[in-house]
Formats: structure tokens, sequence, C-alpha cells
């Protein structure tokens, strides 16, 4: 009696030891397995992964904080992919002049492109471009659409986000 009850404790767990771990690959019908989520390097992947935008104070162009890590992982990305060249963004919201929110969108695109070469990444892989207030991500005129719009956005190069997206300029 007793070896039946071990033969059928060994058995399931035998059979335990045999399930799968959940997986996020889906079945295609013919046997193959496709991986699910973002290809990656692409635009998707860094977005979902790492993150593709930091955010400023009002006025400031000074990278710290929560920005300085998400730059961090960003370095780390572009370090899997050294073949990919990514475009940065520099944002600000509506408040003040054309002229100033130009300036200052290039300074937020100048200094998260200056973090990552501090991190290693090739300067020659990043382009910046000041939108100023002219693509707004959020719309409203409160604080917490100016604070969504205060930002440098990293985009792959060939797919920009905010093209098409906020104000006509």
């Amino acid at each position: 009696m007793n070896i039946k009850l071990l033969g059928a404790v060994a058995a399931v767990a035998l059979l335990a030891g045999c399930a799968k771990p959940a997986s996020t690959a889906m079945s295609t019908g013919t046997g193959a397995a496709v991986a699910t989520g973002p290809a990656p390097g692409s635009e998707e992947d860094l977005v979902a992964n790492v993150g593709d935008r930091v955010f400023y104070p009002l006025n400031s162009s000074s990278v710290a904080g929560d920005s300085a890590a998400t730059l961090d992982h960003q370095g780390a990305w572009l370090g899997h992919y050294p073949q990919i060249a990514v475009l940065i963004a520099g944002n600000c919201d509506e408040r003040g002049t054309e002229q100033y929110n130009l300036a200052l969108g290039q300074r937020r695109a100048d200094s998260a492109r200056d973090y990552l070469v501090s991190k290693g990444v090739d300067g020659s892989r990043i382009q910046t471009i000041s939108y100023g207030k002219d693509r707004p991500v959020a719309q409203g005129n409160d604080e917490q659409s100016w604070q969504q719009n205060r930002n440098a956005i990293t985009s792959v190069q060939g797919h920009n986000p905010q093209e098409g997206t906020g104000a006509s300029s």
C-alpha cells in the first residue's frame, strides 16, 4: 500500500516538474511559436521597456532625479543596439515667448544628449531638435498639462511620435 502511494506521489511530482512555465509566446497554429511584445530595438521597445521621455521643472534644462534614471536606462538600451540612432526633441509648456521656448527646448534636448554621451553613447548617434511650445503632448492650460509638456522625448530615428500631433506650428 505504501509503495502504491509513494508511486502516485512520485508520478505527480514528475508531472509537476514537466509543466511548462508561463510564456509570452503565442502559437501560430502551425506549431511554431511567435514571441509577443515589441520587436527588440524598435521604437515600441524603447517606449515600453525603457521610457522615451524625461521631464523638467519650469524654466530648467537640468537633468536630475527620475529623468537621470530614465536616461540611464536609455543609455543602457542604446548600448544593446549600437546600430540605432535617435532623435531627442526638447519641448516646453505654452508659457513664454516663441523665441524663449525654442531656446529652452534646445537646451533640454542638448542636456539629455549630453547626459547620454556622458554615459558612453556615441554623440554621432544622437540628433537634437527643439519644438519649443509648438508640439504639446498634453492639451490644457493647467499645471498638470504644463508639466507633461516640459520634456525631452527620445525616439528611434525614422520614428517621431510628435509628428502629426499637438498644435500646429
